[in-house]
C-alpha cells in the first residue's frame, strides 16, 4: 500500500476513534505521537488530521448541504470520516489531484464501510469537487499550511513533523 494510503487509513482511525469516543481529534492525535505509541502515525497523517480539525466546520457543512436525503448523525461514521478527510483534500490540498483525493476516499469506504459506501462517497466528493470553483473557503483559506499550522498551535504537546 503506497505511503499516502496508510497515511489517510492512519488518520481514518484517529478520526473515527476521537468521534467514538467523543474527544477532539487533536488530543487523540496527541495520544497517538506521543513517545512509545504504536503504530506509528506519519506526517501526512497528523496533516490530515490537522487539516480536518482545522476545518472542521466548513467540511461538515459541505457534506451535509450536498448529502442528498442523509443527515451527518445519519451517515455511517467511517463514511462520515472518510468525507471529511476527502473534502479536506479536495479544498486545501493543491498536491493532491481532486481524482486521487476521490477514489482514495473510495477506496477506503469500499474496504470499511457497507456495500453502498463507495458510491456514495464518490457521489458526494465529485459533487464538491464540481463545486470548488464557486465556493467559498473564507479568508486565508487558501493557505493551507496556515491552517493546519494554527490548529497545531492550539496543541503546544503535539511534536513537529
Amino acid at each position: 500500500m503506497p505511503a499516502r494510503s496508510k497515511a489517510r487509513k492512519r488518520a481514518l482511525d484517529i478520526l473515527f476513534e476521537a468521534e467514538l469516543r467523543g474527544v477532539p481529534a487533536l488530543d487523540v492525535l496527541a495520544e497517538r505521537t506521543a513517545p512509545g505509541s504504536s503504530p506509528p502515525v506519519s506526517a501526512y497523517a497528523a496533516e490530515l488530521v490537522r487539516g480536518v480539525a482545522a476545518h472542521a466546520a466548513r467540511i461538515d457543512d459541505l457534506i451535509a448541504a450536498h448529502a442528498e436525503g442523509w443527515t451527518l448523525g445519519r451517515m455511517p461514521a467511517v463514511d462520515r470520516n472518510v468525507l471529511r478527510i476527502g473534502a479536506y483534500e479536495l479544498l486545501w490540498a493543491p498536491d493532491v489531484p481532486d481524482g486521487v483525493a476521490i477514489s482514495e476516499a473510495v477506496l477506503l469506504a469500499s474496504d470499511l464501510s457497507t456495500d453502498a459506501s463507495p458510491a456514495f462517497v464518490n457521489g458526494l466528493l465529485a459533487k464538491i469537487a464540481e463545486l470548488k470553483p464557486s465556493l467559498e473557503l473564507g479568508p486565508g483559506s487558501a493557505d493551507r499550511e496556515a491552517d493546519v499550522q494554527a490548529v497545531a498551535a492550539q496543541d503546544p504537546e503535539e511534536p513537529e513533523g
